[in-house]
């Protein structure tokens, strides 16, 4: 049976924050100590991020009402909220994200309608409240009050590819599922000052962002691109446990990213990417670059660098990750799916182009998808003229 991804839309928060800016004010926090400064300078400066977003307006000025709890924009000063000061954010500014996102989505699933969708899948590693996003999306967009529902909490960078998975499965036992995606990341709430190189390099790169998509193996008519769901594999490194991880401190939520992760990755990414191209005779033992996108979560731009050398791959296959990492900065799970939704957008009409999808996360984590982008129909008139 085939499952088609039919509408992919993103959504970021209304702050904006250059990367030189926050590199300066946390540079200028007075517990860091020389080599921390020194640290912040190289880590901002080394990250290919040009901008991010935060669900945090402090960065812009003092709140309307009451006190910062973030940042004194006055003082350029960094606060330390505790854990529930954070999360209490979150609950407030991912439910209007992930309301928004899902309601763009379902609105450009062409032929699909509330009352159609029959599962909510809802992702997120940097908060939790109960009733959760799940939940807020069902009252929000008016769905069926008996959806079914489920949430895919703390699994970090990699989430949204077992989301997808999760979808399809979904599709594949109930030919009428129509199954509703919505990943939600507001790494920023847990930005901290410390001297720790882990924390520091966190900071040069995590960003607030949503994705949502509408997943079904029911035949609607399409006028737009769509996306194939052919296989996902999941794949442990051997080593890496220690290298990158997430855990809840009592202010905030705590980042491990070792800077051995990239070498991590050079090292086995050839490994795990094997059982999911032997789904495919026609691409085992073909070189890489034949496959003709590639959706990679730009972890980071020494990341990026390793696979695209490892794979030699060529710059324009590494474009929609490096443009994204740009633009939006790394945003958990909810990256590869900005990623994806660039390839889609650019898809030749008229052509099937396979896509491999890798996001990396805790444990090491490697989890890959095996696509197919769907381009939009030409018109009559025009497909006659190509014959």
């Amino acid at each position: 049976m085939t499952v088609t991804l039919r509408s992919l839309e993103v959504a970021v928060p209304a702050t904006e924050l250059r990367q030189e800016e926050v590199r300066d004010l946390l540079a200028a926090q007075p517990d860091l100590n020389r080599l921390g400064k020194r640290l912040v300078a190289t880590a901002f400066d080394a990250s290919g991020i040009e901008r991010r977003f935060s669900a945090l307006a402090e960065w812009e000025g003092p709140p309307d009402d009451g006190e910062p709890v973030f940042f004194e924009a006055g003082t350029g000063r960094f606060l330390n909220p505790t854990t529930g000061a954070r999360n209490r954010v979150f609950a407030r500014e991912a439910t209007e994200l992930y309301t928004r996102v899902a309601a763009a989505a379902l609105d450009a699933a062409e032929g699909i309608a509330a009352a159609d969708v029959t599962h909510v899948i809802t992702v997120s590693c940097t908060g939790f409240f109960a009733p959760g996003p799940d939940y807020r999306i069902v009252r929000a967009l008016s769905l069926d009050p008996a959806v079914q529902r489920y949430h895919l909490g703390f699994m970090g960078c990699y989430a949204a590819l077992p989301a997808l998975r999760q979808a399809q499965t979904i599709c594949r036992a109930n030919p009428e599922a129509v199954v509703l995606v919505a990943t939600v990341e507001l790494c920023t709430l847990h930005v901290r000052t410390s001297n720790d190189p882990d924390t520091i390099v966190g900071s040069s790169l995590f960003a607030d962002g949503a994705a949502a998509a509408i997943i079904t193996g029911r035949d609607f008519p399409a006028s737009t691109p769509l996306l194939q769901l052919d296989e996902f594999e999941t794949v442990l490194t051997p080593v890496g446990e220690e290298a990158m991880a997430w855990n809840i401190g009592d202010n905030g939520f705590e980042m491990v990213l070792g800077t051995y992760v990239p070498h991590i990755i050079d090292e086995h990414i050839t490994g795990a990417l094997a059982p999911l191209l032997a789904h495919d005779p026609d691409l085992e033992g073909l070189p890489y670059r034949d496959i003709e996108h590639w959706a990679i979560h730009p972890g980071g731009r020494s990341i990026l660098d390793k696979v695209e050398a490892k794979l030699d791959l060529t710059a324009a296959q590494l474009l929609p990750a490096r443009e994204t990492l740009r633009d939006y900065g790394n945003m958990s799970s909810a990256t590869v799916m900005f990623v994806l939704q660039k390839i889609l957008r650019s898809a030749t009409p008229d052509r099937r182009e396979r896509v491999c999808s890798m996001a990396f996360g805790p444990g090491l984590t490697v989890e890959t998808a095996l696509l197919t982008a769907i381009g939009a129909p030409l018109p009559e008139d025009a497909s006659a003229e190509r014959q």
